[in-house]
């Protein structure tokens, strides 16, 4: 049977740049170049005059498995986006106000909780060890606390000792993606500030139209232009739902710090520290710290949340150029209208509380390039599939970021009090903690690889924020292999110790990379 060639999709355009743009058009360009036989041309057209936000400086491990797959070297990504390496993230006083007793942090680590013995978490419930939970499971909260990288100069490219993700500068990082994607991958690259956007009688876009009124026609238009969300808001008239009813903190003041001198170490994972009305990120590069905080503007005003941000930063003088950035916490009703398809901020946004921006937007890329449609005909099927999939993810995203809020034992101002009232919290989270007041979540309660956050990044959120579950006398009767769980306990507290006398201290980690370059196999 012949296809006929007019319902084939030849010509993709995104248009947008910044790191959704590229990755969408370096996954695009990596997929269809290899399976396509036909050829589809990949274009990105972007304006030079709408900077990026540029605040977006921590990934998660997915991202390595992205970089790997595009063929970009690890060894070039950490010179070229002064990136250091990311092992989790550190929350500091989220779990009662500074100056009451207790500990005052936790580690959210990227490695897996030791599975050698199976589940430690009831044993640990039952006073299998006394120490934190992530340092009962695992040994990547000691190595971050150590100060220590997550690999040495031995370990190949993308593989490490314990699991990673990168921090990094968002503009440099969009500037590799672009060199890449145009010399590499083969993206046209168009440089054009879009005016207008052009439809037929079906409602399909048949191209956007530029200031110098050039028309960029395409079969299938991918929009990447942010907040605005040009195309498929604004033309397509997709709506927005709003998610503030669970999700307070709708700005954020942004600020880059220059590192205090040359060899200051550097933290291998994100600090956030929660503050009166949201919390402040400190992300260590190797020339700056990227600095933030979130606040919710109903619960602050914009000079107190300033004054608080700048107490942090120390600033006494108030010299620190500072940038407050409005936030849309939310996402539109689909994702895939006609033949218009949104990734990045166009298709929705959430606080950077897991730097969840640019793992949403890389996995729905790849999706986007794994499910691409095999001619005009398929693409109503293959836009449902999408739409359904992100959809899934965004509220699973939601989700688990109103976790750290909800059940924090915060009441020193209206923003954590209002955080926990039932109202705010989502149907699907309340039923989850409903059930894990009794037993600790299981796999069963991930069924859907869509998810985005997994058993792992809830027991280590749980547990480090001291969620009470208790185990009924019949429950608890099910857990008898207690000496057990305890050798295995003492097992891993040993393999920690070994490891913190192997690993390098972060900072000159990352000097010996760019000077040195790390194995490629």
């Amino acid at each position: 049977m012949t296809i006929d060639s007019s319902e084939q999709i030849k010509r993709v355009l995104i248009v947008g740049g910044g790191t959704a743009g590229w990755l969408s058009a370096c996954h695009l360009a990596k997929k269809l170049a290899s399976s396509s036989p036909a050829g589809v041309q990949v274009t990105l057209v972007e304006s030079e005059n709408i900077p990026t936000i540029g605040v977006g400086e921590g990934t998660v491990p997915a991202i390595r498995d992205s970089l790997r797959y595009l063929g970009i070297s690890e060894t070039e990504f950490i010179r070229e986006c002064d990136a250091t390496f990311k092992q989790g993230i550190k929350f500091a006083n989220w779990v009662r106000p500074p100056g009451t007793s207790g500990a005052d942090y936790y580690h959210h680590i990227f490695d897996y909780p030791d599975n050698q013995f199976g589940d430690l978490t009831p044993y640990w419930l039952q006073g299998a060890a006394d120490g934190s939970y992530v340092d009962t499971v695992a040994v990547q909260g000691a190595v971050c606390d150590s100060g220590l990288g997550p690999k040495d100069m031995t370990v190949p490219e993308y593989e490490g000792h314990t699991s990673y993700a990168y921090h990094l500068d968002a503009a440099k990082f969009a500037r590799l993606l672009t060199r890449h994607g145009v010399k590499k991958l083969g993206v046209k690259h168009l440089l054009a500030d879009v005016q207008s956007v052009l439809r037929d009688e079906s409602g399909d876009i048949t191209a956007v139209k530029t200031v110098a009124g050039e028309q960029l026609e395409a079969d299938l238009f991918v929009d990447c232009t942010g907040f605005a969300s040009l195309l498929l808001g604004q033309s397509l008239g997709v709506k927005f739902v709003d998610k503030r009813d669970v999700l307070f903190a709708d700005y954020a003041l942004a600020a880059q710090i220059p590192n205090q001198s040359k060899d200051a170490p550097i933290p291998s994972f994100t600090i956030s520290t929660a503050q009166e009305s949201g919390w402040i990120w400190d992300i260590g590069l190797s020339e700056r710290r990227g600095t933030g905080y979130v606040y919710s503007s109903d619960h602050t005003s914009h000079d107190r949340a300033e004054s608080v941000f700048r107490d942090y930063l120390d600033d006494k003088t108030g010299d620190l150029s500072i940038r407050r950035i409005p936030m849309r916490v939310g996402y539109r009703e689909t994702f895939w209208q006609n033949n218009c398809v949104a990734i990045g901020l166009s298709q929705g946004f959430v606080e950077p509380l897991e730097a969840t921006g640019i793992l949403v937007y890389d996995a729905a890329a790849r999706m986007l390039a794994d499910i691409f449609p095999a001619n005009k005909s398929a693409m109503p099927i293959v836009a449902k599939q999408f739409n359904q999939a992100v959809q899934y993810s965004w509220d699973c995203v939601i989700d688990f970021i109103k976790l750290h809020y909800c059940i924090s034992g915060r009441r020193d101002h209206a923003f954590w009090v209002d955080n926990c009232d039932t109202r705010s919290i989502p149907d699907s989270l309340q039923e989850k903690l409903a059930l894990w007041k009794f037993q600790p979540p299981s796999a069963y309660d991930f069924p859907s690889k869509f998810g985005i956050f997994n058993l792992a990044n809830y027991q280590y959120v749980l547990y480090g924020m001291e969620f009470e579950t208790t185990l009924s006398a019949g429950s608890s009767g099910w857990y008898t292999r207690m000496s057990e769980a305890v050798s295995r306990i003492q097992e891993i507290s040993m393999f920690s110790k070994q490891l913190l006398g192997a690993l390098p201290e972060h900072r000159v980690l990352i000097e010996r990379i760019k000077k040195y370059g790390l194995q490629k196999i």
